[in-house]
């Protein structure tokens, strides 16, 4: 049995997937792990990136959508073919270090989520541009009063979490931040927050926007009602 499934939402990541999975391949080769993208339909090629791939069919599989449908449910398509008992979220434009996603997994046996932050530790330099950092303190800020104090990186999209907990979650958020969900609905979890610096994108353009900020304010709102 698979003891690893790490989860990667795409849209036009063509220029990460060779040195991300490279990187993927180094740091956990001695795990039975498998690579799930979900790709948005990404104009730039990105699919037929992921495809080939030497492991793709066996340990790389790909989900193909439509068009950009959201992060959260995107996690949720890849859950969905998932076989391994345990989860990680992360981003496929190498801002995530799998190193720090090894030292995650290591320390699974004691936890039910481990949550990449930004925000404890040596870790002062998050390595955002000013804009991007208001926003995501300005994020924090507003969702503390639905989740508290379980994590110091509410915002991070980069986790670690048992499968049967994000199974039994009822995903309500349809833009970047499904860990707040998965926060507002299992307070009894027990919670492990890692160090990590964000990294500066290897390759293509971020995807934050004033879209993504809109959708961000309408899913704290689901999450009340």
């Amino acid at each position: 049995m698979t003891n690893l499934s790490i989860i990667i939402p795409t849209y036009n990541e063509k220029g990460n997937i060779a040195p991300l999975m490279k990187l993927l391949s180094a740091t956990f080769k001695d795990t039975d792990y498998e690579v799930i993208f979900v790709d948005d339909n990404s104009p730039d090629g990105t699919a037929d990136t992921i495809r080939s791939q030497k492991d793709f069919g066996k340990a790389v599989k790909l989900v193909t959508r439509s068009g950009k449908l959201g992060l959260a449910t995107a996690v949720q398509a890849g859950v969905k073919i998932a076989s391994a008992t345990w989860l990680l979220i992360m981003d496929g434009d190498l801002s995530h270090p799998p190193q720090i996603a090894r030292k995650m997994f290591d320390l699974k046996d004691d936890f039910d989520l481990i949550v990449a932050s930004r925000n404890i530790g040596k870790t002062g330099d998050r390595n955002l541009a000013a804009h991007r950092d208001f926003i995501s303190k300005t994020a924090e800020f507003l969702c503390r009063p639905l989740i508290g104090n379980s994590t110091s990186d509410p915002m991070s999209g980069f986790f670690l979490i048992k499968k049967n907990i994000f199974e039994k979650t009822k995903i309500r958020v349809r833009g970047y931040k499904i860990l707040l969900n998965i926060l507002h609905d299992n307070t009894k979890i027990k919670i492990k927050d890692f160090p990590y610096t964000f990294a500066l994108r290897y390759s293509g353009k971020t995807k934050l926007g004033v879209r993504e900020v809109i959708n961000y304010l309408f899913d704290l709102i689901r999450l009340v009602l």
